[in-house]
């Protein structure tokens, strides 16, 4: 997606992407982050938080989900934090009778100068980090969830591991000059590394606010194989989940196994 300040807009958009993909023959929709709402300041998802099972963006999902028979992970949302003046920048996941399931809340805030560049970044002014990692049980596999920023740091995907994790998704929003320069390289990363599939699902193109995302929303295999793939501008990007090849993966190159250091162990 490429999404803009009217959220209903956003959402009438996703809404018809989540259908064709369902159509197409999707079990399982990943939205991007900040699928709903790309303000005009940082500010403006404030005036569109939502609280706990109540609101306009969490009743699309749930409704998105169950009219269409498929399970969705919420890009990113807006929730009420514990602090006034700021938000959880959550990702929920509906089932596919429409009844949420799980939340993350984005861990790792973008606070950042983009080098070679004036573009910068404060999320911390507006973003309240969460603190736990998520892995839950789907029809699909143990599925582990990480958003944008998340996936510069392997400890996470570690954590994740440990849990049993076989498909992480990851909504993002990446800025074209970082997604340029290490986008793709991270994305087959973590799946090599942890021998997983990645369901990158990420904001692609120009928006209203001036900010110009990288997109390339892709799939990967766990032996890092990109099994499909769309640049920028609406659209989707399917594959199948094949457990039984993740598994002859983790059995024939046993590397998991060979792992000396858990995460964390060192000062």
């Amino acid at each position: 997606m490429a999404s803009g300040p009217d959220v209903e807009a956003n959402l009438l958009e996703a809404g018809r992407l989540i259908g064709a993909a369902a159509e197409a023959g999707a079990g399982l929709v990943v939205l991007p982050e900040n699928f709903a709402l790309m303000g005009r300041t940082e500010f403006d998802k404030l005036d569109c938080m939502e609280n706990v099972g109540n609101g306009m963006i969490q009743q699309f999902l749930a409704d998105s989900a169950r009219r269409n028979s498929v399970w969705i992970v919420g890009g990113t949302l807006p929730i009420v934090a514990s602090v006034s003046g700021k938000i959880r920048a959550s990702c929920l996941v509906f089932d596919d009778q429409g009844q949420q399931v799980a939340r993350y809340d984005k861990m790792h805030l973008f606070d950042v100068d983009v080098p070679g560049t004036d573009e910068q970044y404060r999320e911390s002014d507006t973003i309240e980090a969460g603190t736990e990692p998520v892995v839950l049980n789907t029809p699909f596999g143990r599925l582990g969830i990480a958003v944008c920023y998340d996936l510069r740091f392997p400890e996470l995907f570690r954590r994740m591991l440990s849990s049993g994790v076989e498909i992480i998704v990851l909504p993002a929003a990446f800025t074209e000059k970082t997604g340029a320069a290490h986008w793709d390289v991270l994305v087959r990363a973590r799946a090599v590394e942890n021998l997983c599939y990645v369901v990158a699902a990420a904001q692609g193109g120009f928006h209203v606010n001036g900010r110009q995302t990288h997109g390339r929303s892709m799939i990967v295999d766990p032996w890092g194989k990109v099994l499909d793939k769309k640049d920028t501008g609406p659209g989707y990007v399917l594959a199948r989940i094949d457990l039984q090849l993740l598994n002859r993966l983790r059995s024939s190159f046993p590397v998991l196994d060979h792992r000396l250091l858990a995460c964390g162990e060192l000062p």
